[in-house]
């Protein structure tokens, strides 16, 4: 790890599940005759559709300062392709603040499926602004109907979007991606049908586009478009509960993307983004068809409507800040939250997960907050522990021994709740559930049995009038159970069932095992060695040297090859509720495989086709309401797996079930990068891996990555090598060196994130984010800025000690080494510096209650804020921001608000003061000459100490 700074912060001292696709052989129960469905007069293409479909033509326009609504009618024969077109839409364009834009297009008689406010509100602004006033303009051609927005700015420059057949290439075109069908472009009409919608766009050739998820993309954070030897996407929106595979579907569904533009001729960027509403199953191409001068991306929907947001930005973090003004706001974040987390599924008793504490505090390094696993449970059941080894009374001491060491501890809380085995059978979250009637049910209206870890299960329906009250009760009677948890961890919220459809007719209730065999139980021994190692040649150590030889790779190459409105269709006649005509790309095939089957029937006439992309975040906010009624006042601490926009707003995020190898390490960084933009700030990977065995080498340098990561835990799966981090000697003097500088980095984090709650700023930023106009820099994903001041690069590769990385700038900025606070000398050009990256950096901090840090550019000015409060109540609430400018000669501190600061500012050093020749002789602080200070002139180092300044008051140190 290679870390660098260039600004300033105000630092602190240190605070002292894996499951194959081995589905059950019991089957979908037979659908009642009304939801049999002919499909005989569908075409299941849509290239007849320029030739009977003509589009749609607009009438009846009404033009207003701040928008357009107008009439779209069918034009020509409907062509069917995989639907009923519809013969009457409804366009509305607003002009909903100077930098968004909204562009709705729904079937004028409402019957498709849209999300309800209820489920999320958008924040849509208290009126729409004149058109004249926006940043992008609306543009239209009536017959056939297509709209492109371009900027006011740039009226004749290449349109953000382009939905025009002139603008996009001839077809019929074969299969862009060869091995798949599909990808072939017969047409590019508006289709408006019960079961497709397709809308396709022209991009820039070879357009640089972030977003979309969520995925582990092979080609990283900068997707791939199909140029510069790339093949092209397709993502697939479906929630999936798999273990992190490459290049499809997984556990989150985010429509939104940002557009990262360059001129060539002006040298200057700007960036758009373009988000859709939909919950609706979908496939999202990005192609770029042969011989092709642009690119294209294509939106095809299995429902729902086209409801469009546009961001004119004109910066990336614009956009992000502007998608999260529309979707809602991150959460705040406790700030016990930003240590470290340490879990392990198989701490199969209490004691065992004590000893975890216990070692960890022996090592001397720091551990916030002990998680478990569903070990926790009694027979795999939610809201339980199990009365042998983790007994209610010891949970509830071992709890209140780590909150009084200013610890926490946060259990699991899975998505399915047992279903009842028999009379006899006493699980109250059951039949407190019955009698409140909050459970999915089938749609003959009998309940809706699936099946996961306890065995057959019902899960709640987050639409039922009493599913907040159910659930806040199940938690509270939990925590007063003795399970004092200070978060909640959701998991399996896709959600997740091993049936094929309701499987709960003619099974065996009382057989409560799983359908496959569980990590760690005899037949599923997780046995392989770490990446990399082979033990024909290394021998049986699974050491990171043997007889003073690296083993990773020894004997050859080894390295991974992973390569209310409608109902919607629980409302519409003739709909295919099971099996849509147009199949998306679904990883596990058929939509109700390893999933809620679709025709699972919510209160209110819902149906999992439309929803079953929500139903995380409603748990998200189900769980973050009910801890904000059991813990009032106490900022809420979640962390979840399946996501939908304005998860934010309730939850953070881990990154699912990874592998313990070097690529998903350098995934972790496009996955987190991925989440800011989807404006989940709070995202980390599970630190060293968790599926398969991790290693010495591999997770020491995890762990220093997932130290400059927002969410800091160590995770792993039952029945693996343990791998908390004192384990090895290397891997804990390099977590303890780490930990130190991120609990010093607190104050920064904080900030960040106070940024994010109040304004949506990324905390974890690209490059180019800060560097807009540097080419070189729009595909780089093995490095990332921590704010706008820290270069964070890790090494992500093995057997070395070195790591090459770009500074970026191009010689105008100054970057220091954090450890040595040496200005480094990286290339100016644009080119790869080779850094020394040694395994466990030392570097101890400061000790004292605050210290500043201050990294002067080449003029000698820096700027910086530190956003203050009492870390856990819920704004607004008393606070204060502090600033810092750093002028020539002279810094000033001044803030603002009424939280009264305890901590004193001990030590102040600042970067880039005079020279050998030119060298400080006198610093004062309020005006009065002080002594306690030294000088560096190999680093042009000031550093002030033993100053115990309070930072409720303006302050002012000049040197000279």
């Amino acid at each position: 790890m290679f870390t660098a700074l260039a600004g300033l912060l105000l630092l602190s001292a240190p605070y002292i599940h894996v499951l194959a696709r081995q589905l059950s052989p019991l089957q979908q129960n037979v659908l009642p005759s009304s939801f049999v469905v002919d499909n005989s007069s569908i075409s299941l293409n849509v290239i007849n559709c320029p030739v009977l479909l003509k589009g749609y033509t607009l009438s009846n326009l009404e033009e207003t300062n701040t928008g357009v609504t107008a009439h779209l009618s069918l034009a020509g024969t409907a062509c069917n392709a995989f639907g009923h077109d519809i013969a009457t839409l409804t366009l509305e364009v607003t002009y909903e603040s100077e930098a968004r834009l909204h562009v709705n297009i729904y079937d004028t008689a409402k019957s498709q499926f849209t999300v309800p406010s209820s489920v999320v509100e958008l924040q849509s602004g208290s009126q729409a602004i004149q058109k004249n006033n926006s940043d992008l303009i609306f543009n239209y051609s009536p017959s056939p109907f297509a709209f492109w927005i371009t900027r006011s700015s740039e009226p004749d420059a290449q349109p953000l979007f382009d939905t025009r057949a002139s603008s996009l290439p001839p077809t019929p075109i074969p299969p862009v991606i060869s091995t798949d069908n599909t990808t072939a472009l017969d047409a590019f009409p508006l289709v408006f049908e019960d079961q497709y919608l397709q809308l396709t766009s022209a991009l820039p050739l070879g357009a640089n586009i972030y977003g979309l998820g969520e995925v582990v993309a092979s080609s990283g954070f900068r997707r791939d478009v199909g140029t510069n030897g790339g093949t092209g996407t397709i993502q697939t929106m479906w929630a999936r509960d798999i273990a992190d595979p490459i290049d499809q579907n997984i556990y989150g569904s985010h429509s939104i993307y940002m557009e990262h533009r360059y001129n060539e001729t002006s040298r200057r960027s700007q960036t758009h983004g373009v988000f859709l509403f939909s919950s609706a199953g979908s496939d999202i191409l990005l192609l770029t068809p042969p011989s092709s001068n642009v690119s294209l991306i294509e939106y095809r929907l299995i429902g729902g409507t086209l409801d469009f947001y546009f961001f004119s930005g004109p910066s990336p973090q614009k956009v992000i800040e502007q998608y999260g003004e529309l979707v809602g706001l991150p959460t705040w974040q406790p700030a016990w939250a930003f240590g470290f987390h340490l879990c392990r599924w198989g701490y199969t008793t209490v004691n065992k997960t004590k000893e975890q504490v216990t070692k960890m505090r022996e090592a001397n390094i720091p551990l916030e907050v002990m998680w478990n696993d569903i070990d926790l449970y009694h027979a795999v059941r939610d809201f339980t522990s199990d009365p042998v080894s983790f007994p209610a009374d010891e949970m509830r001491s071992f709890i209140r021994e780590l909150a009084s060491n200013n610890q926490h501890y946060i259990p699991i809380v899975d998505a399915a709740v047992a279903k009842q085995i028999n009379s006899t059978d006493i699980y109250d979250p059951y039949t407190r559930g019955t009698e409140l009637d909050v459970f999915v049910k089938n749609p003959n209206s009998t309940e809706y049995v699936g099946q996961v870890w306890p065995g057959y299960t019902v899960f709640p329906d987050w639409f039922s009038e009493n599913a907040q009250k159910y659930w806040t009760e199940a938690l509270t009677n939990w925590s007063n159970s003795g399970i004092e948890f200070s978060g909640i961890w959701l998991d399996m919220n896709e959600a997740s069932s091993f049936c094929d459809g309701s499987c709960g007719t003619g099974a065996d209730l009382s057989n409560t095992t799983a359908p496959f065999i569980l990590p760690g139980d005899p037949g599923g021994e997780v046995t392989d060695y770490p990446e990399g190692y082979n033990s024909t040649i290394s021998g049986p150590s699974g050491n990171i040297t043997v007889n003073g030889t690296l083993t990773y790779g020894a004997g050859g190459s080894t390295g991974s090859t992973l390569s209310k409105r409608g109902l919607g269709s629980g409302g519409q006649k003739d709909v295919d509720l099971n099996t849509p005509p147009y199949a998306i790309h679904n990883g596990n095939g058929r939509l109700s495989l390893h999933a809620l089957a679709t025709n699972a029937t919510h209160a209110g006439g819902y149906v999992e086709l439309d929803t079953h992309n929500l139903w995380g975040m409603m748990e998200e906010k189900a769980t973050h309401l009910a801890l904000q009624s059991l813990h009032p006042g106490k900022r809420p601490f979640l962390i979840s797996r399946s996501t939908f926009p304005s998860s934010g707003k309730w939850t953070g995020h881990w990154l699912g079930d990874n592998f313990s190898k070097w690529q998903y390490m350098y995934f972790n960084i496009q996955g987190v990068l991925q989440f800011q933009l989807f404006q989940i700030p709070m995202v980390g990977a599970d630190t060293c891996g968790f599926n398969d065995n991790t290693d010495e080498e591999l997770c020491g340098r995890w762990m220093q990555l997932s130290a400059f990561m927002p969410f800091y835990r160590n995770h792993n799966e039952r029945g693996a090598l343990s791998q908390e981090p004192y384990r090895w000697d290397s891997v804990a003097n390099a977590s303890r060196t780490a930990i130190n500088v991120r609990y010093s980095m607190l104050p920064y984090w904080y900030t960040l994130f106070a940024n994010a709650s109040q304004f949506g700023a990324p905390p974890v930023r690209a490059l180019f984010y800060e560097f807009p106009d540097e080419p070189e820099l729009f595909g780089i994903d093995q490095q990332y800025l921590i704010g706008r001041d820290i270069l964070i690069t890790p090494v992500l590769t093995p057997n070395v000690s070195t790591v090459d990385g770009i500074f970026p700038g191009r010689g105008r900025v100054t970057w220091r080494d954090w450890y040595t606070h040496n200005v480094v000398n990286g290339s100016t050009d644009g080119s790869p510096t080779t850094l020394s990256a040694p395994l466990g950096h030392i570097k101890q901090t400061r000790q004292g209650p605050y210290s500043l840090l201050v990294s002067q550019a080449a003029d000698g000015f820096a700027f910086g804020t530190a956003y203050i409060d009492d870390g856990e109540s819920i704004p607004p609430t008393p606070s204060r921001t502090i600033e810092f400018h750093a002028g020539k000669g002279s810094l000033k501190i001044s803030g603002s608000g009424s939280f009264a600061v305890q901590e004193t500012l001990e030590t102040v050093t600042v970067l880039g003061v005079g020279n050998t020749e030119k060298r400080p002789t006198r610093v004062s602080v309020q005006e009065k000459e002080v002594s306690g200070w030294e000088y560096v002139p190999a680093q042009q180092k000031l550093v002030l100490s033993g100053l115990g300044l309070s930072l409720n008051h303006n302050l002012t140190i000049t040197w000279s």
